[in-house]
């Protein structure tokens, strides 16, 4: 119970199904300045109050489970070495994948629970054949799928979304209000909640440190200088300072960013757009395609609110012996980084998630934006 209204009502919802509830509210820091307050929260002191009202209107036993440490070890720590790397993470990701439904989960298995449920708007479906599969919500505006994407087979087992089929958030707005629960009306939370003041550029220079480096166009000359590649992502338009303006005037993006080097590659809108994307950190939720190796169709999301994109996919072998998964959307993806998560949908299930270890673009160095033949749609 995050202390939000959602959880709120999937707790109350649990128990009206017939269920035994307990209501467990994760302290994810020791240091309740780091943490977000307010609407932009979620696991903070306050938020642990709001939770404990609903628990004690639900009529549930109501615990806190302090996973600072394991929170700060694979999440914070991992947010920091994935953007030293120069990759963009996404640390909600990892929250949903190593704390609610990995340290979470083995927790409540070893006290004797069954499963973990949640206030996530997604749905759990189970085949013919009795397997779980994972899908969209039937709210499409508030589907949170895509955030569940990392789960695995074992997982889904043992989860439950009580809110999957409700129409919309204000629907459950409103039962919250009729149940009598203060977190009616409470504002969702958003952003990274570890990073109290929304400066991630600031919070990252604190702990990686800053070191002069060059800024580079795509055929490696120097257009300025920065203060650590650590503090670019792939898409970023502002605060690059190049002096010398592009020869077509037009604003230059960030497309990679090179730490090893500490230096950041930056160039034309149109080399954003992605032709292709792969990873080996790559999971199924749920039974996994018949014949992985051999190419089928699907839709991939690369944001938790980015549209879906017709794709086709496989599994390959690469030189070192892993595998990857390969993605190849009908048309270019917009601003992918490498550390992002691609989740593979077929129809409204979701098959399976990777994290990006690598892209190619639809733009070649040495081809100019404008003259560039756009990857269509099948058919």
């Amino acid at each position: 119970m995050s202390g939000g209204v959602d959880s709120a009502v999937a707790a109350a919802r649990a128990v009206d199904a017939g269920h035994d509830v307990v209501g467990v509210h994760l302290a994810l820091s020791r240091m309740p300045g780091t943490l977000r307050t307010g609407s932009r929260g979620c696991c903070t002191i306050e938020d642990s109050m709001d939770a404990q009202r609903a628990a004690n209107i639900i009529g549930i036993p109501y615990y806190v489970w302090d996973f600072s440490e394991r929170f700060k070890l694979d999440v914070v720590d991992d947010f920091i070495a994935e953007y030293s790397a120069g990759r963009t993470p996404n640390p909600c990701m990892r929250c949903n994948e190593r704390i609610k439904f990995a340290a979470l989960l083995e927790k409540a298995l070893a006290l004797g629970f069954d499963a973990v449920a949640t206030g996530h708007y997604a749905s759990i479906v189970t085949d013919a054949a009795g397997n779980r599969e994972l899908h969209r919500a039937s709210a499409w505006a508030k589907d949170q799928s895509y955030v569940l994407g990392v789960l695995t087979t074992e997982q889904l087992a043992h989860a439950m979304f009580p809110l999957g089929a409700t129409p919309s958030k204000a629907e459950v707005r409103a039962e919250a209000a009729e149940r009598g629960f203060s977190v009616a009306n409470k504002p969702d939370s958003h952003d990274i909640c570890f990073i109290p003041d929304g400066d991630t550029r600031g919070w990252l220079a604190e702990r990686v440190g800053t070191a002069t480096g060059e800024i580079l166009d795509r055929e490696g000359n120097v257009l300025g200088t920065h203060e650590g590649a650590h503090a670019y992502t792939v898409g970023q338009r502002r605060g690059l300072s190049i002096g010398t303006p592009a020869d077509d005037g037009k604003p230059r993006f960030v497309l990679e960013v090179r730490p090893k080097e500490n230096t950041v590659v930056v160039g034309p809108k149109a080399a954003l757009d992605i032709a292709e994307i792969a990873g080996s950190r790559f999971t199924w939720a749920g039974l996994p395609p018949e014949h992985p190796e051999q190419e089928w169709e699907c839709e991939v999301q690369i944001r938790a609110h980015a549209d879906p994109v017709p794709a086709r996919a496989v599994v390959v072998s690469v030189a070192d012996g892993r595998q990857e998964l390969v993605i190849t959307p009908d048309y270019p993806l917009n601003g992918v980084a490498p550390g992002q998560t691609a989740v593979v949908y077929v129809g409204t299930r979701v098959l399976g998630q990777a994290t990006i270890d690598r892209t190619v673009s639809a733009v070649p160095v040495g081809t100019r934006a404008g003259g560039a033949v756009p990857v269509g749609p099948r058919g």
